[in-house]
């Protein structure tokens, strides 16, 4: 069919948007009529849109369904940004996608502070991946048979989990929760340098396989959100999933005063009347100023599941003055990220991490430590402009509405 039949065939119904391709001459060729239908249908010029450079044909087999172009958001970098860690140590220049006017200018005056005062420090506390099925039994009674099992045969799941897998290692299966005659295990994994929800998707459905083989039970669904992933809970913030980090800095008086312009006494108050207090009394799971900034920029310059920024602006920060002397310390219970697979195949992604020096494999550690300094030096820049009364007027002044 050439191109005015498929555009034709679209428009009648008799050809489904993901269906252009198996009529067209290429996947270039698909992404134009589709792109041309979506404009006669809106009634609208996707001209930008259809201006790119990554590789949509090699996009569409794992990234994209129904390709029509890509969109574009301006990119920044913050630094130079000092990090004392167990796997990075060293300074970078840190990409972030944003359209938040003042958002990089603030993470860059962070930036500018931690390195001054001799680094931030950066800890891996944990580092694991989960999936929580459900599995419906006959009965409660019932139910604590399969609860047994799963304690009692962890070395046989094991197996067959790691079997599915180069990479995975199945690490415990907890909690296990009965609800009546619901099951809802939750099984942990480590994934090396991929983020791993695939990974532990396929090996947990293993395991399922062998529960209905074993038990009277059905498997109902390969996710029962006990998990817990893209969403906020109490459960990732206690055991942790994905990267666990702690980043923490001591910064001498006269820096406060001379780049933060206010005291740590008065950083102090602002991080536990807003930070803690304020965020306790709306019932809020995080109990922080903006992680989610820091995180959804770094995600989208880096090609990150922009979902889980959910879970990675869960977190506490703290702030002690010590002697005039400011401790600030931000802590990440839940960071789901990777440098190989998914959205880091991307060109633009690819060369994001490239930035950083931490695309590919045995990388993934570097990079958790990059941002947890990043959410630091984001968080400190705004708790101190709270401080010493700035945030309104560094809007004004750069000229953002």
């Amino acid at each position: 069919m050439n191109h005015d039949e498929i555009l034709n065939g679209l428009k009648e119904g008799n050809i489904k948007l993901y269906q252009v391709e198996k009529y067209a001459s290429s996947v270039d060729e698909a992404i134009k009529i589709r792109r041309k239908f979506i404009e006669e249908f809106s009634d609208s010029s996707l001209d930008i849109i259809a201006k790119y450079d990554l590789d949509l044909e090699k996009a569409s087999k794992r990234n994209i369904e129904n390709p029509i172009g890509t969109i574009q958001i301006p990119l920044g970098v913050a630094g130079p940004l000092k990090i004392n860690g167990d796997y990075c140590n060293r300074e970078v220049y840190v990409p972030l996608a944003t359209s938040e006017g003042a958002l990089v200018a603030s993470i860059n005056r962070g930036c500018s502070t931690i390195t001054l005062a001799g680094g931030v420090n950066t800890t891996i506390i944990s580092d694991k991946m989960t999936r929580a099925p459900i599995i419906k039994a006959n009965s409660a009674k019932d139910a604590l048979k399969v609860k047994n099992y799963l304690e009692e045969n962890f070395t046989k799941l094991k197996k067959i989990a790691e079997e599915t897998t180069n990479h995975g290692k199945l690490l415990k299966i907890n909690p296990i929760l009965i609800i009546g005659n619901y099951i809802y295990p939750r099984f942990v994994y480590s994934t090396g340098d991929s983020m791993g929800m695939n990974m532990v998707t396929i090996a947990t459905e293993k395991i399922l396989e062998d529960l209905e083989k074993s038990l009277d039970v059905t498997h109902i669904a390969l996710s029962g959100n006990v998990c817990v992933d893209k969403k906020p809970a109490a459960i990732n913030m206690i055991e942790g999933r994905g990267k666990t980090i702690s980043a923490d800095i001591i910064i001498p008086e006269e820096i406060v005063k001379e780049k933060l312009k206010t005291t740590a006494s008065a950083i102090q108050e602002v991080n536990i009347s807003k930070n803690l207090i304020g965020s306790a009394s709306a019932g809020s799971l995080s109990y922080n100023a903006h992680y989610a900034n820091m995180i959804a920029a770094i995600f989208l310059a880096t090609g990150q599941d922009l979902a889980h920024t959910v879970e990675g602006s869960l977190g506490i920060t703290t702030a002690e003055d010590r002697n005039g002397d400011l401790y600030f310390s931000v802590n990440l219970p839940d960071l789901p990220i990777a440098t190989v697979g998914g959205g880091t195949s991307i060109e633009t992604a690819n060369e994001g991490l490239n930035i950083l020096n931490v695309a590919g494999s045995s990388k993934v550690q570097e990079f958790a430590e990059i941002i947890a300094g990043v959410v630091l030096a984001g968080e400190l820049s705004l708790i101190s402009a709270l401080a010493a009364g700035h945030l309104a007027r560094a809007h004004k002044e750069l000229g953002r509405g």
